[in-house]
């Protein structure tokens, strides 16, 4: 009886802890429960999360999308902004289709409309975002980006390429693919200029005149800076050349006072252009290597005693002391920077603080859909131009400033 009573007592005690073990266990599984639905439920972390999905593609995540967008954001919200642009589903093509496609097409065209067709300037922005390239070297590349598989094929007298590609509704972030401007165009490698040399940009900007469109909209589009915002009359105007009269209406007044301070900035950098053209009869991009375009020497009557073009050397003379040395040039030691051609101009412009300042700026009125306004959206600008500075990175500018527009 005694062992049959001390065994009954070990089962009743077996009993016991194990129901305490289960009960633990059963409480520790519905603490854990509960605290991952806590998490999951931060209405903060949702509420960001759907609005840098929306500002940054354009349609609303599904529910299902939102779920795993929340805790991403909730842990680190630039990587989240980063993974909501390259891996959070094939919907995410919408940012590289429509968000950047809206992005870059003003720049093309000298209305500055967003209402024009997909064309090699805005796909070879699209592309290198998408590629993390470099962003400083848009204005210099030997770089042109096509739509594999796309009929037509690139051509160099029209735009069929592209518009095909929009027409056909094609993913942009899959079917672009990087090539060789040199390898289409005929241009030699040194010749090219990334989308400074792209046919978008030739046909908006090359086109008659005398080429300094060309550097007035390469300066508005990626430096934010028209002329009259970089009007100088201290420089010297020796570069200005003869079709500038002197005298305009007869009065010298206006010239030294108005013309100057444009002219003698601009006039010895738009000298990089010299050998390119639109031609119209053909449609397409000529460069003359070493032979200036006729449009450099006309209205010679003007003033004849004004700046002969003879080759395309360009020297800035904007890094010399005076107010536009707040473009910040790199390496800036108060003397001039020279060079020939497009493809230096390019690097020049590209690596100015004054170009990293207009990127972060483009990208956060896109994002934020408004101007920065008050000291704190000025420092989120300088922070991610200075981090835009070391790598060129547009991309992640996009995931910083959605995350800093995602509210509270």
């Amino acid at each position: 009886m005694s062992n049959m009573k001390s065994t009954q007592q070990k089962l009743r005690g077996s009993a016991l802890r194990s129901g305490l073990v289960k009960a633990t266990a059963l409480a520790l599984a519905i603490a854990t429960f509960a605290s991952v639905q806590q998490a999951s439920a931060d209405p903060v972390s949702r509420a960001q999360a759907k609005r840098m999905y929306d500002r940054l593609v354009g349609t609303p995540p599904t529910p299902a999308l939102l779920d795993d967008l929340e805790s991403r954001v909730a842990a680190d919200k630039v990587a989240a902004g980063l993974y909501m642009l390259d891996k959070s589903s094939p919907r995410s093509s919408q940012f590289y289709t429509t968000t950047l496609k809206n992005f870059a097409t003003p720049w093309t065209n000298r209305d500055q409309t967003v209402f024009a067709p997909l064309n090699d300037y805005v796909a070879t922005v699209i592309g290198m975002v998408r590629d993390d390239a470099d962003f400083r070297t848009v204005l210099s590349a030997d770089l042109v980006y096509i739509g594999q598989g796309i009929s037509p094929a690139y051509s160099t007298t029209n735009n069929d390429h592209y518009v095909a590609m929009e027409s056909n509704n094609a993913d942009l972030r899959v079917v672009l693919q990087p090539t060789t401007q040199s390898s289409l165009n005929g241009l030699p490698p040194n010749a090219t200029a990334g989308i400074i040399t792209s046919r978008a940009a030739a046909e908006a900007f090359f086109i008659d005149g005398t080429n300094r469109a060309m550097f007035r909209f390469t300066l508005l589009n990626h430096l934010c800076h028209d002329m009259e915002q970089v009007h100088d009359t201290t420089r010297p105007p020796d570069r200005i050349r003869q079709d500038v009269t002197r005298s305009p209406g007869g009065d010298s007044s206006l010239f030294l006072n108005n013309c100057i301070g444009c002219h003698s900035g601009m006039d010895p950098m738009a000298q990089a252009f010299a050998y390119y053209d639109f031609d119209e009869t053909q449609s397409k991009l000529v460069f003359t290597d070493g032979q200036v375009q006729p449009k450099y020497l006309i209205n010679s009557d003007n003033f004849k005693s004004g700046y002969i073009t003879t080759d395309d050397h360009w020297e800035n003379r904007w890094r010399l002391p005076g107010k536009n040395t707040v473009l910040g040039w790199a390496g800036q030691d108060g003397t001039i920077r020279s060079g020939n051609g497009a493809k230096t101009l390019g690097e020049e412009l590209a690596n100015s603080d004054a170009f990293a300042e207009c990127q972060a700026t483009k990208v956060f009125k896109t994002v934020c859909f408004r101007s920065p306004s008050d000291q704190a959206d000025r420092d989120q600008v300088t922070s991610s131009a200075n981090g835009f500075k070391s790598g060129g990175n547009l991309k992640r500018v996009f995931a910083e400033t959605a995350a800093y527009c995602a509210g509270n």
